[in-house]
């Protein structure tokens, strides 16, 4: 049985729908800002994973899909670029870390930044963009984003920080699958 969308994302999922191509960064950011949706209204889509953070699919369209990524304490994404794909999340609950890589001369990455972001926040990237998304706050602390890939994000590329060899990775929607102690 389907779940019923609520009305605060109906706005979004309409211009969503209606995309004849890729999304961009800007348009991404505003729509992520001027979401007004509260936790009650994710409630469906509100399902966290044991072992790692859960991708829960709300909708998808030909060039978009929209998620609620649920993440407890401790759980972070791999380190990973967008190829391809343009990225917008929004911070509903919790405390974000976003650390910020750079390719350096010898072909391996570096962290260049790293922001711990507030409920209300929302972060953009596309691309080659490489970065990584945790939740280090203390045990019993949940995190929960929302999240837009226009185009729905199929493929990407995993980075190491003891090799510079890039990795396939293909995240797994609705579905915890932990490998090497990485979610995909």
């Amino acid at each position: 049985m389907a779940v019923a969308l609520p009305n605060s994302l109906a706005d979004l999922v309409t211009y969503l729908d209606g995309l004849d191509q890729r999304a961009s960064v800007e348009d991404l950011g505003k729509l992520l800002g001027d979401l007004d949706a509260s936790l009650a209204d994710l409630q469906a889509y509100s399902i966290f994973g044991d072992d790692c953070y859960r991708r829960n699919l709300i909708k998808e369209g030909q060039w978009y899909e929209l998620l609620c990524i649920c993440w407890r304490s401790g759980q972070r994404s791999p380190i990973h670029n967008h190829a391809g794909s343009t990225c917008g999340l929004k911070i509903m609950q919790g405390v974000c870390t976003e650390t910020v890589f750079d390719e350096t001369p010898s072909g391996q990455i570096k962290a260049v930044s790293s922001t711990d972001c507030s409920k209300g926040h929302v972060c953009c990237s596309q691309d080659e963009d490489i970065h990584q998304v945790s939740n280090l706050q203390a045990a019993g602390e949940n995190l929960m984003t929302v999240h837009i890939y226009s185009p729905p994000l199929r493929a990407m590329d995993r980075f190491s920080l003891f090799s510079e060899e890039r990795q396939l990775y293909v995240p797994q929607n609705a579905e915890t699958v932990c490998r090497f102690g990485d979610c995909i």
